[in-house]
Parts: C-alpha cells; sequence; structure tokens
C-alpha cells in the first residue's frame, strides 16, 4: 500500500505535468490518421488525359521547378499513374519550406500548389509534433512530455491492479446505477477505459519516441540485432566521368518503370551535391511506405551503389530493418489498411479523455464539498 501511495503521488505529479500535451499530441494524431482519406473526399482529383507522348523529365521539370521559386531547394519529383499530375516537392528544413507544384505531365503547366504547413492538416501536424511553438521549444516538450506518459501508462496499471482477485471484475465493467455520482463514473472512464486501451496507447506512443529519439530508435534496432545504419543518409557516388549529352538523371524513370510496372510512385530526388547518389524510391503499396524500395545510382554513370542504411530495396531488409522500416506506418495505423486507422483513431481518441478524467479526479478531490454537520456535532460545538 505505501508503494502504491507514492506510485499514485507520482502518476498524479505526472499527469498534472503533462496532460495538456498529451492531451493535444492525441487530438491531432486522431485527425491526422485520416489525412489521405478526408482529402481524397474534401479535394477534387486531377486527372490528366493519357497521351502518347513522352512525359517531362526530371530535368524539364527542374526548369520549371526554378523558374517558379529560383532560391527555392528541390526535395524531389514524383510520377504516379499514367492519368496523374507530376508532383514537385521543395523541402528546406531552416527556415522550413514545404511545398508542392502539381505539373502537367506533358506540357509543363503548373496545375496547383499546394503549401504542406498550411491549412488544415499543416495546422494539424504543427500541433501534434510542437503544439504550435517554436521548434526548438515545442519539440522537445512534446518528444519529454510523451516519454513520460509511457512512464504514467505503467504506473496507471500499478494503480489499477485490485489488491483482492475479488475486486478484479470491478475493474474490468461499468457497474453504473442511477445513483451511481460522477465522480464515481469518472473514475470508472479512467481507470477502466485505461486499462483497455493502455497496450495500443504504448504502441502508439512508443513508435512516437522511436522517430523522436535517436538513442530509442538504435536502442530498438540493435536490440533486435540491425548491422545497419537506422540513420537515412545517401552514399557517396562512385565516379568522375564526364556526363552525357543527355543527363543521366532522365534515364532513370524510364529504367525505373520497367522495373517496377506494378509501382504505385517513383519518386526521383535531385543530388544535393556533386558528390551525392541520385536516390530513387519506389512506393509499391499504396497507403504504407514500409516496403518501399530505396534504390542509388551514380549521378554520371547511372551504376548502381550499395547504401549501408535500413533504406534499401525491400528484399535485402533484415527482421530489425523491417521493424524499424514499419514504425511510421505501425504509428499511424496505415499498416492495418483501413481497420488499422480505425483503431488508431480511437485509441488515440480515447487516450486524450485520459488526461480529462484524471484532471477531474485530481480536482474533485481537492475540492471536496464540506458535509453538513449533524445537530448532535452542531450541539457539541455550542457547548465548547
Amino acid at each position: 500500500m505505501r508503494i502504491k501511495k507514492k506510485v499514485l503521488q507520482l502518476h498524479k505529479l505526472l499527469g498534472l505535468l503533462t496532460g495538456l500535451v498529451v492531451f493535444i499530441v492525441s487530438v491531432t494524431g486522431c485527425c491526422w490518421v485520416f489525412k489521405s482519406e478526408i482529402q481524397q473526399l474534401t479535394q477534387t482529383a486531377i486527372h490528366i488525359p493519357v497521351e502518347s507522348s513522352p512525359l517531362l523529365t526530371p530535368t524539364q521539370i527542374e526548369k520549371i521547378a526554378h523558374k517558379k521559386y529560383p532560391n527555392r531547394l528541390i526535395h524531389g519529383v514524383i510520377y504516379g499513374q499514367a492519368d496523374e499530375p507530376i508532383t514537385l516537392v521543395y523541402y528546406e528544413f531552416e527556415p522550413e519550406f514545404y511545398h508542392s507544384l502539381y505539373i502537367h505531365p506533358y506540357t509543363g503547366e503548373i496545375l496547383a500548389e499546394e503549401n504542406h504547413l498550411g491549412g488544415f492538416f499543416g495546422t494539424v501536424l504543427r500541433g501534434h509534433v510542437r503544439l504550435w511553438l517554436p521548434k526548438a521549444i515545442g519539440e522537445p516538450l512534446v518528444r519529454w512530455s510523451i516519454l513520460i506518459f509511457v512512464v504514467m501508462l505503467f504506473s496507471g496499471i500499478i494503480l489499477w491492479w485490485p489488491k483482492k482477485k475479488k475486486h478484479l471484475n470491478q475493474r474490468l465493467k461499468f457497474k453504473w446505477k442511477p445513483s451511481t455520482g460522477w465522480k464515481r463514473k469518472n473514475f470508472d472512464l479512467h481507470a477502466i477505459l485505461g486499462f483497455y486501451i493502455c497496450g495500443l496507447a504504448l504502441i502508439l506512443s512508443f513508435t512516437g519516441l522511436v522517430m523522436s529519439f535517436e538513442w530509442i530508435q538504435k536502442g530498438v534496432y540493435f536490440g533486435l540485432g540491425g548491422t545497419k545504419n537506422p540513420t537515412y543518409e545517401i552514399p557517396q557516388q562512385l565516379s568522375e566521368a564526364i556526363p552525357a549529352d543527355r543527363p543521366a538523371i532522365d534515364r532513370l524513370l524510364g529504367m525505373m518503370q520497367k522495373e517496377y510496372p506494378q509501382g504505385e510512385k517513383i519518386e526521383i530526388h535531385y543530388p544535393y551535391t556533386d558528390k551525392d547518389c541520385i536516390l530513387v524510391e519506389v512506393v509499391r503499396t499504396e497507403g504504407v511506405i514500409y516496403n518501399a524500395d530505396y534504390r542509388y545510382f551514380d549521378q554520371r554513370t547511372l551504376e548502381e551503389v550499395k547504401g549501408n542504411t535500413i533504406y534499401d530495396a525491400y528484399k535485402n531488409a533484415h527482421l530489425a530493418d523491417k521493424v524499424l522500416r514499419m514504425n511510421y506506418d505501425i504509428h499511424v495505423g496505415a499498416i492495418g489498411g483501413i481497420a488499422g486507422k480505425i483503431i488508431a483513431f480511437f485509441v488515440s481518441l480515447l487516450t486524450a479523455t485520459l488526461p480529462l478524467s484524471g484532471f477531474m479526479l485530481w480536482y474533485g478531490r481537492r475540492h471536496k464539498k464540506s458535509r453538513k454537520k449533524s445537530s448532535k456535532e452542531k450541539k457539541a460545538l455550542e457547548l465548547k
């Protein structure tokens, strides 16, 4: 009982410190889960009539991109299905700039533009990862709060665990009567719902921590027997040969389309320096990224270069590589398809109720209504 009292005090203290952060992260997580499905319903899809003429090359797209934003860093160009526009992505870390242009694949006309940091989902993302605060403040606050929340999940199980087996049934079912007060109902909501979702909430929280803390990421990877570098890194190229008349990067699209006729998307990343390889990312399955292929090519000769990270051709991935590559898809529920997303949505939603019900428990105990004194107590006070 002494241990439980100490755990209870710790649980309350940590909850008061992190409750608001957990609430915001959970609610924004609910919204983010169905991002692609909501966008498909609310945005008009752009369909391009398929022509026999060749698609614009990465070099041609690059010229269009520099004309639109001359001083912005181009991240890559995405070729999707035959009737879809080409997507050109800009990304800069500092100052943050994350835009996409949707370009007609035959004429080069810019059909649409998207600011990924603006609009509804841009706002949701900024709230989820940094509480709409500056990155230097918000991101550490979120990651440490979620780490504390994981500790709270374990302390919550210790507090939930009944002293006697006969009381176990009371911790598993709601047994409300017309006379049951709101405080009891609030306690049951906190304890019983918390018990049922704690396992899945732990998975969602921990996968978030893997993306937030490098030491957790490496601990998981090497703990599973991984031998590669778990951090994203583009290898250096091998050749110093003079480029051909036609830029080598333009030949990659045809090569990848032949090799991946069923691929969903082919993203060609422009080299940041003369020494970097060209990265080609092939998304094989719509809605998930864990089984994508990452291939690296010499930007002058197109000789394939072997990387030493987990981001490689998926067929070369070992158990530890696969687990880490699945991390994001697990975090958003996409690993289980639409059913997995529904589960992730409700787990996030119910997780958001825990700080609320926990605060009401704390507030109710600190502000108890003074009970009315009995007539005997009043007489005793009068005689004093």
